[in-house]
């Protein structure tokens, strides 16, 4: 996936963060300035149509990074909630995604020219590069760090992309959309999808949002695959019943379970 691009979303005013924690999943009212968090948006029916990484600049500024998907679309779907509250909705132009150098993990930094960095410990992603670079892609592969293709907005429910383990989702902080179905998930589990992290052997081609057939069934959807280095990766969403086995064949390929992400 290289040459990633994005557009931001930027909630402004004396109830933007009132706003995106009665929309986003995450929550958002815990989180300090300077800091950045994972979220999401659902559906009513729970899927999730955006996977965002949302950092807070000041007290009422907040910028949004879709992983994935139409961030404009997405801004007007949001601008239909604001009814009569004191918060403005921008998006930026498209930017560039880019590896970043080490900065501590949840720190958040923005430039004068707009530059935001997003802190993981070991590195960091930068939104606004001058230029795109993918070699933060294997990273977030490993880390299962989701970036959603147009196949997988709105198809997926929050277990299937291990969101609670990244804690972009909250049970304890009020109503969000699709909180019902999230929560029975939660509570009582019984999702059959879940995030791994695979390595492919043999001449198969994958492409990010390609459906996956595994003995003739459909089993998984990829999400982002990382060709570097002579044993490329891939972020995948696979049925339970097709990881019962750690080596998968493929047509004419071999996927190799490396990880497999906790809801």
């Amino acid at each position: 996936m290289p040459s990633t691009t994005t557009r931001t979303i930027t909630l402004s005013g004396p109830d933007a963060a009132g706003f995106a924690n009665a929309q986003f999943s995450s929550d958002i009212l815990s989180l300090a300035p300077g800091r950045w968090q994972w979220s999401g948006w659902l559906d009513p029916k729970g899927r999730v149509r955006a996977l965002l990484q949302v950092a807070r600049i000041s007290d009422e500024r907040f910028v949004a990074v879709p992983r994935g998907g139409d961030a404009q679309a997405l801004a007007q779907d949001l601008a239909r909630f604001v009814f009569r509250a004191k918060v403005k909705i921008e998006v930026s132009q498209e930017r560039h995604v880019a590896d970043g150098d080490a900065l501590a993990d949840g720190e958040a930094r923005e430039t004068d020219g707009g530059v935001l960095t997003l802190g993981e410990g070991d590195a960091s992603l930068r939104i606004g590069a001058s230029e795109s670079d993918d070699a933060w892609i294997a990273r977030h592969i490993a880390k299962g760090f989701a970036w959603l293709p147009d196949a997988a907005l709105g198809m997926l429910l929050p277990p299937a992309l291990s969101m609670e383990r990244l804690g972009a989702v909250a049970f304890d902080k009020g109503c969000f959309p699709g909180q019902e179905i999230a929560a029975r998930l939660h509570f009582l589990g019984g999702h059959k999808r879940h995030l791994h992290a695979a390595r492919i052997e043999g001449e198969l081609n994958l492409t990010n949002g390609q459906a996956l057939r595994i003995h003739g069934k459909d089993a998984g959807l990829i999400l982002m695959h990382s060709h570097i280095s002579n044993s490329p990766t891939t972020l995948v969403v696979l049925d339970d019943t097709a990881t019962q086995e750690e080596t998968l064949d493929i047509d004419d390929a071999r996927l190799h379970v490396i990880s497999t992400f906790a809801e």
